[in-house]
């Protein structure tokens, strides 16, 4: 437990902020909702569902203004370079992007859940108080929507007994933009499970898209303004502390209160998501401008076990080690980008990339590039963009782990530190890089190009890790991993297991690849 506090402090006392902001707002909003006599009246026709309908809103607006930012692969580069001065505790939470994106999207399910039964409780009470005969407080407000909706006086959005609740749903903006919001985040949610990302990219990659509908739902969400309170001249003459009890004489000109008049709460989600968007916005027009530089293919290589590199040149291409870029082929798909690790050095004059067959976007790309002979496809490319990996010269001891094709990024590292040991550069401060074998039969390595070689079998971790910290007993040791779910959760274990509590001992720094 000592070892989890001492290397991911900064990660639970932000998710500690996160939901403590998330509980404040909440608890908060429910109570001005509760408490406030501006919605006494709203509040004799729906009851505690007001404020919990109001209270899971202000959430929602609040983490959909944070849904975008951790998506944001310019603004996270910026950020990287900018922090190069911090210590690597706060660099390292720009990796924890995607992780963060999937809670805020949690935190978005579980209020749009909130929200949805607030308000069909909302619509049932409505409905209930418009066709109420009783004459009770509830019936005499609900019926302001009848007689008086043209003056704006009118609370209960019912305008007649014989409205029903799935006719008011679809005909209002509040109504219409809800159904349409929760559609898109169901299926945004439902497509980018594990399975279906994996198995069926393009599906996840074309729902995903759907956040455009969810994010413009949200900012005319409130312009029906349906939850409706009393306006503040109204409150002179009808406080409803003095005048609820007498509703019978609000049409006695003899008697001081006079009918209620209220107003809908003006729209206030764009405010929350005016600033990402526009952000978002800038993101996506420098995207689309990279993009559309041009991009020359100087090689293409076809390994063995499927395996596609392309060594291309494009204009003020710039990258260090461990960057990733996005790849788009139009003549497969117009839409489409998938992200790939640079496996070339940042002292080489090219770039480029290994893609294995593992889909149909990269099996067609494969089968395109096998049956082009006079011309190759063209190719988009957007990036680099910065990953955890640029940190492993922070480190005096480095430890790479690759499973499968994930070791493209350590071949771009293992290159480079080729190159620096070459040139003597004294600002290296990595002094240890371990070597293997893959491909034995070859001369050199198929993916670095190194005579150093990767070995095969799977390494018993912990005589691994007990070997370093044995070797290297007052060192910093940078782990980093591209590869599969179990490996990091092993990986991460023996870090923990083997960091010591004295911060002047060795220590594991675990670094993970996300995409």
């Amino acid at each position: 437990m000592g070892n989890w506090v001492i290397n991911h402090w900064f990660s639970a006392l932000f998710l500690a902020v996160w939901l403590g902001l998330n509980a404040f707002l909440f608890v908060d909003t429910f109570l001005k909702y509760e408490k406030a006599d501006k919605y006494y009246y709203t509040r004799e026709i729906l009851g505690l569902s007001l404020a919990c309908a109001r209270a899971s809103a202000i959430c929602l607006n609040f983490n959909s203004m944070l849904i975008l930012l951790p998506v944001c692969r310019n603004l996270l580069s910026f950020l990287r370079g900018t922090c190069s001065f911090c210590s690597r505790t706060l660099r390292k939470q720009l990796d924890h992007n995607l992780t963060f994106h999937k809670l805020v999207a949690y935190m978005i399910c579980l209020h749009t859940a909130i929200h949805i039964i607030a308000h069909l409780f909302n619509f049932h009470r409505y409905s209930r108080s418009r066709q109420a005969t009783d004459g009770s407080l509830a019936s005499i407000l609900s019926s302001l929507s009848h007689h008086e909706k043209e003056g704006g006086s009118w609370l209960n959005p019912f305008q007649s007994p014989n409205m029903t609740v799935e006719y008011v749903t679809f005909t209002s903006i509040a109504g219409l933009t809800g159904v349409i919001m929760t559609i898109a985040l169901i299926l945004m949610v439902t497509s980018a499970t594990k399975f279906i990302r994996r198995s069926y990219f393009e599906v996840f990659w074309y729902t995903h898209h759907l956040f455009i509908f969810y994010i413009v739902g949200l900012g005319i969400h409130g312009i029906g303004g349906i939850v409706r309170g009393q306006t503040e001249e109204s409150m002179n003459d009808n406080h409803p502390l003095n005048c609820s009890e007498s509703f019978e004489k609000w049409d006695d000109h003899d008697f001081h209160c006079r009918h209620p008049q209220f107003e809908g709460n003006p729209p206030e989600s764009w405010k929350w998501i005016l600033a990402p968007v526009i952000l978002y916005i800038f993101e996506r027009i420098l995207r689309f401008y990279r993009s559309q530089q041009k991009v020359v293919i100087t090689k293409v290589v076809m390994h063995p076990s499927k395996v596609l590199e392309l060594q291309m040149n494009k204009r003020g291409f710039s990258m260090e080690v461990g960057q990733y870029i996005f790849v788009n082929c139009p003549s497969i798909s117009l839409l489409e980008w998938h992200p790939f690790t640079l496996t070339s050095a940042p002292e080489e004059d090219f770039f480029s990339i290994h893609i294995r067959g593992a889909g149909d976007w990269t099996e067609n790309l494969i089968r395109a590039f096998e049956q082009q002979h006079s011309s190759f496809p063209r190719i988009e490319v957007d990036g680099p963009f910065g990953t955890v990996s640029e940190d492993v010269f922070q480190y005096e001891v480095a430890m790479l782990v690759g499973a499968g094709i994930g070791v493209t990024p350590y071949a771009s590292i293992l290159k480079s530190i080729w190159y620096k040991f070459q040139r003597a550069d004294h600002n290296l401060k990595t002094q240890k890089a371990g070597h293997a074998t893959l491909n034995f039969d070859k001369a050199t390595d198929i993916v670095t190009g190194l005579k150093q070689k990767t070995s095969f079998g799977r390494p018993m971790w912990t005589n691994e890790f007990s070997a370093i910290a044995t070797s290297h007993p007052k060192s910093v040791v940078g782990v980093f991993l591209c590869g599969p779910r179990t490996l990091a959760k092993s990986l991460r274990k023996c870090c923990h297991q083997y960091s010591s509590l004295d911060p002047r001992k060795v220590q594991f720094y675990f670094n993970k690849e996300n995409f």
